[in-house]
């Protein structure tokens, strides 16, 4: 597609929107080709044609436009374990996960549109102890440059804010009067930005996109290279 195209569009959100309301499997059975015209065509069109923005910003980042497995998450919810037996998401969510990265748990960037809630997130979320421990292991080694992330200009004029889900107290093993201990007590390292669905329906919305990942990309990098991947 060209740089122009709407790739996302109001009935995306008239989809979702709808779905909500009717979160069945016979409706969504009614309703599938809308689905397939309005959310996940177009989304797939985004992150195929979003391969060569991200490959500028680190060639180790992937943009896989799968039907299954790839970059798109699916609508189906995974309801083995949960109260709420809906059977679909009621969000369209696209990462761009680490070359590595098995899961949304890896390093990435992500693309949330949702009625009512609408972001680009960056870093990694929800990661395993032993893969938070080594982030904040590197905070206590390089504060500097962790602070210079944040402080970047691009990133602050993004409007990116770090994740507020933390601990009481510093994990043990860290020392708890460090001055950076709100830090520490993160339980994820995620820098989100929000947007509006007017701003992501709108034409060039991919190179918007891109200039936020951009904005993102010295923290995502601080991370990932915590972790011990290539940035």
């Amino acid at each position: 597609m060209a740089s122009d195209s709407l790739y996302i569009t109001p009935e995306l959100f008239r989809f979702l929107r709808e779905l909500r309301a009717h979160n069945q499997r016979e409706w969504f059975a009614t309703h599938r080709q809308r689905y397939e015209q309005h959310v996940r065509a177009p989304l797939l069109g985004f992150i195929e044609d979003f391969a060569e923005p991200l490959y500028r910003i680190s060639p180790h980042f992937r943009a896989e436009p799968r039907r299954v497995g790839g970059s798109l998450f699916r609508i189906y919810r995974d309801v083995r374990f949960a109260a709420d037996k809906s059977p679909y998401k009621t969000n369209a969510g696209v990462q761009f996960r680490h070359e590595r990265g098995r899961d949304a748990h890896a390093p990435g960037f992500y693309l949330h549109l949702e009625p009512g809630e609408v972001f680009v997130a960056a870093g990694i979320w929800r990661p395993e102890p032993a893969v938070a421990a080594r982030v904040r292991a590197a905070i206590v080694a390089q504060p500097e440059r962790w602070e210079r992330a944040l402080r970047h200009p691009d990133f602050v004029r993004a409007g990116f804010r770090l994740s507020t889900d933390a601990y009481r107290r510093v994990p043990a093993g860290f020392d708890p009067e460090h001055p950076l201990a709100e830090d520490l007590k993160r339980k994820e390292f995620i820098a989100v930005t929000e947007l509006s669905e007017r701003a992501v329906c709108a034409p060039g919305f991919l190179a918007v996109f891109a200039r936020l990942c951009a904005a993102a990309a010295p923290f995502v990098q601080f991370v990932t290279e915590a972790i011990e991947l290539p940035f």
